[in-house]
């Protein structure tokens, strides 16, 4: 009986990243789907599958005699192959068309005919097979390809992001072409970027965030495991409209063009040793910066600025949300503009509350709940808990008794309940395992990108940062502690 194991394995993939798989065993007559997002080691993985790509480290053992991998890049390769033929999508008189009929792509390798026109007829594409392949639909050159792929027979079939690019009709009937090469000579092995892609056939789910394969066994069992469970829940968020502030007609407003921080010649000491020297800086309305640097440069020193909790923000040239500091506002004049989130709020979290308390506390900037929260706002605490795939169950729960990265991403919505202008997350990736950060950098994704927040995201790796980021502030080391290096990003 045909299997492929792998234990412990590592694989190069460049000189910053290593993808990881523990332990992976694929045996004959399975269907599998591997999920994650881009950047997660997909494609990798195919590669490692099919033997394409050896191990660094551990061990790579299989049975499986004629493994095939397809993927979009190859796709997307033969399709400009054939446009270059003629260099032209336009033939002058008389000109031939050189380009390979559907019949002999899918003959490229193997050369039987009764076998291709089998395969065309399985498929539905069998009144095409005398068609140029390069005139064809992306759903029709998919089919075409797998034809190909199946000429040899192959008793594991990779297929790396075979749904992308089609519409639903096209999905569907790729979907039924699939179910319909099930038997227990063969192994098929879907490589995908959304958990709605795994069609309902498919027995075995691996989960891969950043070049890590976190999970892997029978389907249901991976799916309904929480954090799972909820990542698949984020792809649903796309197009939702996020749960109100709790009065939006008393938001404080802000015109769209002013900047929301200014801070000119800044600077911070400590004992006479300056922490930030020099430091110009603006945020306007619609950027989204992070800011990186090495432990001690001075980041949460800035924010801390930024968050009015630093005392020396008044004997600086500061100008928060269209106020100059130290010209008469309160602390809850800047605050009520935002949210925040850092490891050190995280650890500071030590009251004993449940998971809704702490969203709801979100609407006082308090750590615990002092006063009692309106009807409205409960309501609004539970559209959040329903937005982060929690239910009453867990709503109730003791928030410490939450995974390190479920009670990350309460302490988000927490920050969020009031649509801040300005959503500062400090560290909020650090400590957590892959997945986890993945959850993280998807809420916040989502979520900024429905909302009127700002984000401010400070982190020590560029890597981290999310989809939205517009812009960078690095603390560069020099020989005087640290300059400042401003980069627009897009």
């Amino acid at each position: 009986m045909a299997s492929l194991h792998i234990l412990q394995g590592t694989f190069h993939l460049s000189d910053t990243r290593i993808l990881s798989l523990n332990q992976v065993e694929l045996q004959r007559g399975e269907s599998w789907a591997f999920v994650g997002a881009n950047g997660s080691g997909k494609s990798s993985l195919a590669r490692a599958l099919s033997g394409e790509l050896p191990p660094l480290a551990g061990s790579v053992s299989s049975d499986f005699a004629r493994p095939v991998r397809l993927s979009l890049e190859q796709l997307q390769t033969l399709v400009a192959q054939e446009w270059q033929r003629n260099n032209t999508d336009m033939l002058s008189e008389g000109e031939e068309d050189t380009g390979l009929t559907v019949a002999e792509v899918i003959q490229a390798e193997v050369k039987q005919p009764e076998r291709c026109e089998q395969l065309a007829q399985q498929f539905g594409i069998e009144p095409l097979l005398s068609r140029r392949f390069k005139y064809l639909s992306t759903g029709e050159t998919r089919k075409t390809l797998l034809c190909q792929a199946l000429m040899n027979q192959p008793d594991l079939l990779i297929l790396d992001e075979p749904f992308d690019g089609l519409d639903v009709a096209s999905r569907a009937s790729l979907t039924d072409t699939l179910r319909n090469l099930q038997h227990p000579a063969f192994t098929l092995v879907l490589v995908l970027n959304r958990f709605d892609d795994i069609p309902d056939f498919v027995q075995q789910v691996g989960v891969l965030a950043e070049c890590t394969l976190t999970h892997s066994g029978p389907r249901q069992t991976i799916l309904t495991e929480a954090l799972v469970a909820q990542l698949a829940h984020s792809e649903q968020l796309m197009g939702m409209a996020l749960p109100e502030a709790d009065a939006p007609d008393q938001l404080p407003s802000l015109a769209d063009d002013a900047p929301r921080v200014i801070l000119r010649n800044g600077t911070v000491s400590y004992n006479d040793r300056p922490v930030i020297q020099g430091l110009n800086w603006q945020v306007n309305a619609g950027e989204h910066w992070q800011i990186t640097g090495p432990n001690g440069a001075g980041k949460s020193t800035l924010l801390s600025l930024v968050t009015g909790d630093h005392p020396q923000g008044y004997s600086n040239d500061l100008t928060l949300f269209g106020r100059r500091r130290g010209s008469g506002e309160t602390i809850w004049d800047i605050k009520q503009h935002i949210g925040y989130v850092s490891s050190s709020l995280h650890l500071d979290y030590r009251v004993s509350t449940n998971v809704r308390t702490v969203i709801l506390s979100g609407f006082f900037d308090s750590i615990g709940l002092y006063q009692a929260a309106s009807d409205r706002q409960k309501s609004l605490a539970q559209q959040w808990l329903t937005l982060l795939g929690m239910d009453n169950r867990l709503g109730d729960a003791p928030f410490h008794s939450l995974s390190w990265g479920q009670q990350r991403l309460v302490l988000i919505a927490r920050a969020l309940v009031k649509h801040p202008t300005l959503l500062i997350l400090d560290e909020p990736l650090q400590g957590l395992d892959p997945i986890n950060r993945q959850l993280v950098r998807r809420f916040v994704d989502v979520l900024i990108g429905e909302g009127r927040t700002q984000l401010l995201f400070v982190s020590h790796h560029a890597e981290d940062a999310p989809a939205c980021i517009t812009h960078r502030l690095s603390f560069v080391p020099d020989e005087s502690g640290y300059a400042f290096q401003q980069d627009t990003l897009r």
